[in-house]
């Protein structure tokens, strides 16, 4: 399997995530430049945490509208995983990849620590290596996490499933604690917390690994029925 990180101007977690991927997963993984418009060739689609045009207007606002953003949904509507962790999640909010929007935290202090998260459906492509309802520990570090959507959007996350990662405490003021959401049909997560950041034993944790093979399983078990 191949992946693309994507490298906006300000990503800083880019080098975390080629890392997960390289020798966190053994595959394949290439940077593409914000400037690129074309992702063909590539397998999954990561979009990695840092302050993308430097945050200006507002997180992930200006990356939005990057070259390489109409491949992005092309490759989010082809069905190919797309994975946008924290200021990714937030360039993929502004994409309307994922419903909802993303306030400043609600203390309204950058927050970086290790946060206990709920596996909230462990039934999606990118956790099924992780048990239903399971808790584990995932770094945060962000300052606008505080993720808000209306009631009705909120009914109908709750109903199709599509809230992925809970906090097991009040975070950033997140609305229902959430911290991770997918796309109705199941190929699109946002998340703030990095699991990028816990795919190595001898540096502490591990517990993040588990979002990057289950997307490697769910994706040789589709390529080898489909092929």
């Amino acid at each position: 399997m191949k992946f693309a990180v994507i490298v906006f101007p300000g990503s800083n977690c880019d080098a975390d995530m080629y890392y997960a991927i390289k020798d966190g997963l053994g595959e394949q993984v290439e940077y593409v430049f914000h400037t690129e418009t074309s992702l063909d060739g590539y397998d999954g689609v990561l979009l990695p945490g840092g302050f993308s045009h430097g945050d200006y207007l507002r997180s992930g606002a200006i990356a939005r509208f990057a070259p390489i953003m109409p491949a992005v949904i092309d490759a989010a509507e082809s069905g190919k995983p797309v994975l946008g962790v924290c200021n990714g999640f937030q360039v993929l909010l502004e994409a309307g990849l994922l419903p909802g929007a993303m306030k400043r935290n609600i203390d309204l202090k950058f927050i970086c620590r290790t946060v206990e998260l709920v596996v909230e459906n462990n039934e999606t492509l990118f956790t099924t290596g992780y048990e239903q309802g399971e808790t584990i520990l995932i770094p945060v570090a962000h300052g606008e996490g505080n993720y808000e959507v209306d009631e009705e959007m909120l009914a109908r996350l709750e109903e199709n499933n599509q809230i992925v990662f809970r906090y097991n405490e009040h975070v950033n003021g997140s609305k229902q604690d959430i911290a991770g959401i997918m796309n109705e049909k199941g190929n699109v997560l946002g998340m703030m917390p990095h699991p990028e950041r816990a795919v190595e034993a001898l540096l502490g944790n591990d517990q993040g690994l588990a979002v990057f093979t289950s997307i490697l399983r769910n994706w040789r078990e589709s390529h080898v029925a489909t092929s």
